[in-house]
């Protein structure tokens, strides 16, 4: 009997974990696991998480850390014998910008939603009335019917009025997603929001004991895990570590190969041949760790629900990252960094680009130097893609000028670097999760696997975990056909 073949397309980290999991039944290269081969378009692996030289430091170009209190990537790292070089988040807290001030965040927000009405009462730039929206959620709070699946916005307009969701609640959930809360289904996102809402009375009652998604000091939990972590040679170090060890394991890793087709060969040994220009490799299984318009575009011809994966809406994002002289700046007391909302208007042209604020130097102390501060701005949602009609310098000049009203003094930078992610990040609509049960169904049936951010959420343990999904779904088709 022929060795059994997966090809993995895409080798981004969803890509590289699923090859990682299916290979673990055996150290090296033998018959026991099947052969496995991953393409890649880019000229390099791990996608998004990549790193480069600044300012003398390695930096993220990409996401700077993860949720460490998923286990995906701690558990991960411990397999690649990379563990200590885990390093936890070494600030809290944060600011939201509200009527021309920085407010501070208060504790307990759960993606930006309150748990405590009373914990706002500091929060100078929120009006009476949204104050009388909290109190209400409280103690009189608002009836809503919900059914399988909501908006994020319309649950949270509803419970809190227009103020908290778009000034407090957007800025947030918006900053991780790059989406609208009108938009963004609930189900897919906060589902525990959607079955707060279900259950109905108050809301921020019902989300007490969902674990908050800010950063705080560990003290304040029960446990002593950091809620975020890095690693110290960057996020980026982890697509290349695995892809290093996967070689190790006679994974063939193409990079700078694009798929052209994927066929059906149903009178062969194989069941798919995947074509680029210059090859064709038969596979039993194809595990696709595509975007989803890209895995709509290739399979789509085989099945219409795979073709809906087309549709799925791509929001794009930029970063500006700057190192400065300490003494040209002035920062808030503490924490990671500063939330802005959509809309916000300064004395500039438009609403302000700019939506948050990370301050890397002190979020990650490998980052710290002694006289230097280096931070990051992020530009760009779903619906506003005013950054990609900017150059480069042009970009860096606007958002200068949006951190000198935001932060108040930002004096001349020392270095300063773009960084843009095109048609990255994909929206979760309201029905999203639908749409992906009837694509994993067609798809599985036509032994494919689905893995990536479009599928089980949006960062880096949801998209490890996504892969070793996906792996295990394989192992159970490859199995399936040799009985």
């Amino acid at each position: 009997m022929a060795r059994a073949s997966v090809v993995i397309v895409g080798a981004g980290i969803s890509g590289l974990s699923a090859a990682w999991e299916l290979s673990s039944t055996s150290p090296g290269p033998d018959e026991i696991v099947p052969r496995i081969e991953i393409i890649e378009a880019a000229d390099h692996v791990g996608g998004a998480l990549v790193t480069t030289q600044f300012a003398g430091r390695t930096i993220d170009l990409g996401a700077d850390g993860f949720l460490s209190r998923r286990p995906e990537v701690v558990q991960l790292a411990r397999e690649l014998g990379v563990e200590h070089e885990l390093e936890a988040i070494d600030a809290s807290g944060a600011w939201i910008f509200l009527r021309g001030a920085l407010n501070e965040l208060p504790a307990g927000l759960v993606l930006g939603v309150p748990t405590s009405a009373r914990a706002f009462d500091g929060v100078k730039g929120l009006s009476a009335s949204a104050r009388r929206h909290l109190r209400r959620d409280a103690w009189f709070p608002k009836r809503l019917h919900v059914g399988d699946d909501a908006s994020i916005g319309e649950i949270v307009r509803t419970k809190f009025g227009r103020e908290v969701s778009y000034q407090f609640i957007e800025p947030m959930i918006g900053g991780i997603q790059a989406g609208r809360i009108d938009e963004l289904s609930a189900r897919s996102v906060f589902p525990a929001l959607l079955e707060a809402a279900k259950n109905g009375g108050s809301l921020m009652k019902a989300l007490r004991s969902t674990s908050p998604i800010n950063p705080e000091p560990a003290h304040e939990h029960e446990t002593t895990t950091p809620m975020f972590s890095t690693l110290r040679d960057g996020v980026g170090s982890l697509p290349t570590t695995l892809a290093r060890e996967l070689k190790a394991r006679g994974v063939v890793i193409r990079t700078g190969v694009s798929v052209s087709a994927l066929r059906r060969t149903p009178s062969g040994n194989y069941p798919w041949e995947i074509d680029t220009s210059d090859t064709t490799t038969p596979a039993d299984v194809v595990i696709m760790a595509t975007p989803a318009n890209v895995t709509g575009r290739l399979l789509g011809a085989h099945d219409d629900a795979l073709r809906a994966l087309e549709d799925v809406p791509l929001a794009s994002a930029a970063m500006v990252t700057f190192s400065m002289a300490q003494d040209q700046i002035t920062l808030p007391p503490r924490g990671t960094g500063v939330l802005v909302p959509l809309g916000t208007t300064w004395s500039g042209d438009g609403s302000m680009m700019v939506t948050a604020i990370t301050f890397l130097d002190r979020k990650w102390p490998h980052l710290s130097e002694p006289g230097r501060v280096l931070l990051r701005a992020h530009v760009g949602r779903s619906d506003d893609e005013r950054a990609t009609a900017l150059s480069d310098s042009d970009l860096i000049e606007r958002v200068t000028k949006e951190l000198g009203v935001l932060l108040g003094n930002f004096g001349l930078t020392r270095a300063s670097l773009v960084q843009r992610w095109p048609s990255s990040l994909p929206q979760y609509r309201v029905g999203h999760e639908l749409l992906v049960e009837r694509a994993r169904r067609a798809a599985s049936s036509l032994h494919v696997a689905l893995a990536g951010m479009a599928y089980d959420g949006i960062g880096i343990p949801a998209s490890v975990g996504s892969g070793r999904r996906a792996a295990r779904e394989t192992a159970a088709m490859l199995d399936h056909t040799t009985r």
